[in-house]
């Protein structure tokens, strides 16, 4: 009798050496392949060369520089106070525009003196001493000055007598035309300056001042000199003006000049 026997044992041999091919195969490839080369990293980027630094311009250099003051080139006067770069000299004061026959007279009245003595290049009555402001101090300041003369109002003032005036370090000498009429309003315009003054810590104007305008001045310390020898005369020559002498100041606007920049405050 025959015995017919199941051909799955031989299918399945098969089937297991073809896996094996198979396998062999895929890892023939894999070993023929060539391995994946990684890219060369690109050298970190090197900082460029440091430029060389380029000298100082002359003009900040020679701001670094200690200033000292040359009277030479201001008509020999003396600073009252060293310059320094921030510091601006500030002070308050009501202008005055004489009209052309006055400033004949007070040619006139000033020829021939001794001392010698030089014309105001421009004229005002101070209502503060001059005092060192700071650079970021100027906006506050201004604006504390406009609030404290808010409320002042405008006058007319007169100056007539001629007086002799120094500066506190005696190094000039000034010849003024002195209020004669209207002193006390400017008394209270000068306390509205010195409150915003004293709000700043800065000095305040003269105790019992002399409001005048400044006519005239010279170097050193030449009052004794100028009111033995020539102080009655200029006075003369002044009054015999017809119409030019005492001046009549319309005090309707005050000034604040702090550095090269000034400040206007129109009174009422």
């Amino acid at each position: 009798m025959l015995v017919g026997y199941s051909s799955s044992s031989s299918s399945e041999e098969e089937e297991e050496e073809e896996e094996n091919d198979k396998r062999k195969r895929e890892r023939k490839r894999e070993s023929d392949e060539p391995e994946p080369v990684c890219p060369a990293r690109d050298p970190e980027p090197r900082p460029p060369p440091a430029r060389p630094r380029l000298p100082l311009p002359d003009v900040f250099r020679a701001a670094e520089e200690p200033q000292t003051d040359d009277p030479s080139e201001h008509g020999g006067r003396v600073r009252s106070f060293q310059h320094e770069r921030g510091n601006w000299a500030t002070y308050v004061y009501i202008p005055y525009v004489p009209d052309e026959g006055f400033l004949e007279l007070l040619e006139e009245a000033l020829a021939g003196r001794e001392p010698a003595l030089t014309r105001a290049e421009e004229f005002h009555v101070s209502l503060s001493q001059t005092v060192v402001l700071r650079h970021h101090w100027i906006r506050n300041f201004v604006g504390s000055l406009r609030a404290g003369l808010a409320a002042c109002r405008r006058s007319v003032c007169v100056a007539g007598r001629v007086e002799v005036y120094t500066n506190q370090e005696r190094t000039r000498t000034f010849l003024g035309a002195a209020v004669t009429a209207g002193h006390a309003r400017l008394l209270e315009l000068a306390a509205a300056v010195d409150r915003t003054m004293s709000e700043f810590d800065l000095a305040t104007f003269y105790q019992n001042p002399s409001f005048h305008v400044s006519l005239a001045w010279c170097v050193g310390d030449k009052e004794d000199l100028i009111r033995s020898s020539c102080l009655q005369e200029i006075q003369a020559v002044l009054d015999s003006g017809s119409g030019s002498f005492p001046l009549a100041l319309d005090c309707g606007e005050i000034r604040c000049k702090s550095g090269n920049k000034v400040f206007s405050f129109p009174l009422r």
